[in-house]
């Protein structure tokens, strides 16, 4: 099959496999990583490669910046300690342990290297574990943790991953060599990342052509990613922080004609790049398969699902040890937490420890390593392996254990948007002119209908909310009618059709209870 009709039926199926996957209520790289493990043995699939120095690059940079994003700092303030505890110590003991658990199997992996497999297998993936929980509608605090960690555990395990691979390539592990080339990335990214951040913001906030503005969105998030790598700064850590900056100042400075179109290009992006990343890896393993020998090959899946046991068991063993160590202190100190959040219980610790799927960011760095690596075959054959055991271990078996263990919060993100939608709609209607006029009643209504809520005008819920749908769908479907006899018929050309069928699809995707609903059944996007 050529390449391009083999990438285009490779994107047909991941798509027809992510629909399976809503269908039945899995995690979609559930379904990707299976079908990328099945591909690699399809007779003759094409291999697909990457230069390695770019894997990192293309599929970790965009996937850091819309996570980063869309992470609460107040949120991420609030809860702290865990994250510190999940970032720091437990991909510190995961790096440890896999280390030590694949040079004892393979004694002559070298430490770096063995260090570098512990990197590359410690982060968790937070978008399978999401787009399981969000559905069942689970504590804030959980979804909070689970995010903020997948976001900032990608910057420790790959500070680890390149230092790892730099002593592999330097034939030493020197700490005291390392230890200020480490402090100086980690110092460096978090004032270049900012900068950088500003910098983009005000050259962005005066482009208007939409198209170019979303390209230059890409081409800055590559930019700043390589520009950190080239002077020795973390890719990862200063993307993040970049994208920070961004998500602080853009929404004042960006318009929404922008913004609207701009979000539904990275959720589109985002997804085609976890695509890619499991297709990707998944055609490396065959050759790897090929070339072993019958004994050599078992030896490597034996490597490969120790890892996987180490992985799981260390994150559990740990999490629930700084679990018990928090329940303790709050019963011996009480709990005041800053805003009402979820109590910390035996049941959360152990959603947390089981939600430690591995994805993207895994299969990116096993890519990456370059060629001549130490065992580069066994990491990356044990990469996926770890990667598709925790997706289908865990990832398919997250949703029986959340409903099992019944976590509620009584809904705060509600709470808050209750009181900020009071607040939005006495600030949009206070500034609107004094006194009485056909216009402004309409203004004034049309605020309430969309800041107010479905259930608080003019009617009761289920009596207002059914007859403005209704009424709403209906006048659209007479309206597309309409326009398409008009073009059918010769009185209209394709672009006034073209402008007024732009005009039907904002006003139906801006509706405001056709909103509300898709805002409340929908999946999200992203990290």
């Amino acid at each position: 099959m050529p390449a391009l009709e083999q990438i285009l039926a490779i994107f047909v199926a991941a798509v027809l496999l992510a629909a399976a996957a809503r269908r039945i209520g899995a995690p979609y790289p559930v379904f990707l990583a299976v079908g990328g493990a099945l591909l690699a043995f399809v007779p003759g699939t094409h291999t697909l490669v990457l230069p390695p120095d770019l894997v990192l690059a293309l599929f970790v940079a965009p996937v850091l910046v819309d996570a980063a994003y869309d992470a609460s700092l107040r949120d991420l303030r609030d809860n702290w300690a865990p994250l510190v505890s999940l970032v720091v110590v437990a991909v510190g003991l995961t790096t440890a342990a896999v280390a030590v658990v694949a040079h004892a199997l393979v004694p002559g992996l070298p430490w770096a290297a063995a260090i570098a497999l512990g990197a590359i297998v410690a982060p968790p993936d937070a978008v399978a574990a999401t787009a399981v929980l969000r559905s069942l509608h689970p504590p804030q605090r959980l979804l909070t943790i689970l995010e903020g960690e997948s976001l900032l555990n990608d910057a420790s395990a790959l500070l680890i991953y390149r230092v790892a691979v730099g002593a592999v390539a330097a034939g030493s592990f020197a700490f005291d060599k390392l230890a200020p080339t480490f402090l100086l990335a980690v110092v460096g990214s978090l004032v270049v990342g900012p900068a950088l951040g500003w910098t983009t913001q005000r050259l962005l906030e005066r482009v208007q052509h939409i198209p170019t503005a979303i390209i230059l969105q890409f081409v800055g998030t590559f930019t700043v990613w390589l520009v950190a790598e080239s002077i020795g700064l973390s890719g990862v850590l200063t993307t993040v922080c970049f994208a920070m900056t961004l998500a602080r100042t853009a929404p004042a400075r960006t318009p929404a004609r922008i913004r609207i179109p701009t979000n539904a290009v990275w959720a589109t992006v985002i997804f085609a790049l976890n695509i890619f990343a499991f297709i990707f890896i998944g055609l490396q393993i065959r050759p790897i398969v090929d070339a072993l020998p019958a004994p050599e090959l078992r030896h490597y899946l034996v490597v490969a699902a120790a890892v996987l046991v180490t992985v799981i068991v260390v994150r559990i063993a740990w999490h629930m040890s700084f679990n018990t160590v928090l329940r303790w202190k709050h019963h011996r100190f009480g709990y005041h937490p800053p805003r009402p959040m979820l109590r910390p219980t035996a049941g959360s610790g152990l959603l947390i420890s089981w939600a430690g799927m591995r994805g993207l960011v895994t299969l990116a760095s096993a890519l990456a390593l370059p060629a001549g690596f130490p065992e580069r075959n066994l990491i990356i054959l044990t990469a996926f392996s770890v990667v598709l055991g925790t997706l289908l271990i865990q990832g398919l078996t997250l949703k029986t254990l959340l409903r099992w263990l019944d976590l509620h919060d009584g809904d705060p993100v509600a709470s808050e948007e209750h009181a900020a939608r009071d607040r939005v709609l006495e600030a949009a209607l206070g500034a609107l002119p004094a006194g009485t006029s056909p216009a402004m009643d309409m203004v004034r209504k049309n605020f309430k209908i969309r800041l107010k809520g479905v259930g608080r005008v003019d009617a009761a819920p289920g009596t207002f909310g059914s007859a403005y749908e209704s009424a709403y769908r209906q006048g659209l479907r007479a309206g597309r009618a309409a326009l398409l006899e008009l073009r059918d018929a010769g009185d209209i050309g394709d672009d006034a059709f073209h402008t007024l069928e732009n005009e039907l699809d904002w006003m139906e995707a801006t509706d405001p209870l056709r909103a509300q609903n898709a805002d409340q059944t929908e999946e999200p996007a992203g990290s």
